[in-house]
């Protein structure tokens, strides 16, 4: 049985994810909808119940369907952040150029979103932003330095100028393509001291041109400090990321990671 809309390249499943895609794309299906009755919805996309069930199960691994137990089969709120989790995902698993790559795109993405967030900023965010690196500056200058809070602060600190960008997507993606990043600069933290200082004094000198709300300063102070990050990352030897359970911030970057 094919769908009328469909090629003969297409599986069944397939046919179902366009179909269901055709109906959000034409807002007949919107955020929140309750989809048609099984046997309704197959009879229309010309399937079996058994591939639409397939089809579903395929959407609500994407986040864009859920089955809630007695009720139906329901449109996600389709919020850019559950949507790119299969990204996320595949960005952990890289290694190597590929890694290198996707250093590059997280680059490309923050110095966008300080720019950004220079405009949109208020005070608050600029508060919660200085509070973050004094936790920060507590954290590097402890004895022994407390390499965990340091870390966190640094994640906080870059989550917050992303979301002070206003853009919902934009800071999706950040916090995708920052997963591959965690494990190498938790690595700098504990092995590079002086690499540790010149990042909070980096972070300082982003936040200063966000209180001043000058988009070329915070764009090229953020661009300067992700380049640095990423030429200490991607030096550091693939040996030197291995024993991860042995790692005492793993369970920090675990929790991170599936954010």
């Amino acid at each position: 049985m094919t769908s009328g809309t469909s090629n003969g390249s297409m599986s069944q499943t397939d046919v179902v994810i366009s179909g269901v895609k055709r109906m959000l794309s034409s807002r007949r299906l919107r955020p929140g909808d309750r989809l048609p009755i099984e046997k309704d919805l197959a009879a229309e996309l010309q399937v079996s119940r058994g591939s639409l069930r397939e089809g579903v199960r395929a959407l609500s691994t994407m986040g864009i369907l859920e089955t809630r137990q007695g009720a139906g089969t329901f449109v996600t709120r389709l919020e850019p952040a559950a949507l790119l989790s299969a990204m996320e995902f595949w960005v952990g698993l890289q290694d190597g150029e590929r890694a290198n790559q996707v250093h590059t795109v997280r680059r490309a993405l923050e110095t966008e979103a300080a720019a950004a967030a220079a405009i949109r900023i208020g005070e608050e965010q600029l508060d919660a932003a200085e509070r973050i690196l004094e936790r920060a500056h507590a954290a590097i200058h402890a004895a022994p330095i407390d390499h965990a809070a340091a870390m966190q602060c640094d994640m906080e600190f870059h989550r917050l100028v992303a979301e002070a960008s206003a853009n919902h997507v934009l800071s999706a993606l950040i916090e995708t393509v920052s997963t591959n990043t965690i494990r190498g600069r938790m690595w700098r933290s504990i092995h590079d001291n002086e690499g540790l200082l010149a990042t909070h004094r980096e972070h300082l000198g982003i936040l200063e041109a966000l209180r001043r709300h000058d988009v070329d300063r915070a764009r090229t102070r953020m661009a300067n400090h992700l380049y640095a990050v990423e030429d200490y990352v991607t030096a550091i030897p693939e040996s030197g990321l291995e024993g991860r359970e042995a790692d005492p911030l793993g369970a920090l970057a675990d929790s991170e990671a599936v954010r």
